[in-house]
């Protein structure tokens, strides 16, 4: 009977142990930082891009960064830091390659992660 008894005695410690404020804050995924869902939201209120925009996060010269794919053509991408800093235009414009301040984004970002992508179709 002891030995039945064991594994639950084990689970409600463990469950005892933790605080329910740590639960939720593990459980619930960090969305981006309210100046970047700004301009997400500014994005989405505006008419569809060919191709629609998508927004991912990378780890980039140490930091948190998020990178805005170009709307069209020769438009630049952009790349912002958590403060909603511009960086630099990684890629785009008439040359395709950006505006030239960041050109090691592509070879040394990581973690990516898609953040938004714009769900309409361009007609």
């Amino acid at each position: 009977m002891r030995n039945r008894l064991l594994p639950y005695v084990l689970l409600v410690l463990v469950t005892a142990a933790c605080k329910p404020e740590e639960v939720a804050k593990e459980a619930v995924p960090a969305g981006p930082p309210p100046c970047i869902q700004a301009k997400i939201d500014e994005i989405a209120a505006q008419e569809v891009a060919n191709p629609p925009v998508r927004v991912y996060s990378y780890q980039y010269a140490g930091k948190k960064v998020y990178y805005f794919t170009p709307r069209c053509c020769d438009a630049a991408s952009k790349l912002y830091d958590e403060s909603c800093t511009l960086l630099c235009s990684p890629d785009g414009g008439i040359t395709g390659r950006g505006d030239g301040r960041c050109r090691d984004f592509f070879a040394t970002r990581t973690d990516e992660e898609l953040v938004w992508a714009d769900p309409r179709k361009k007609n």
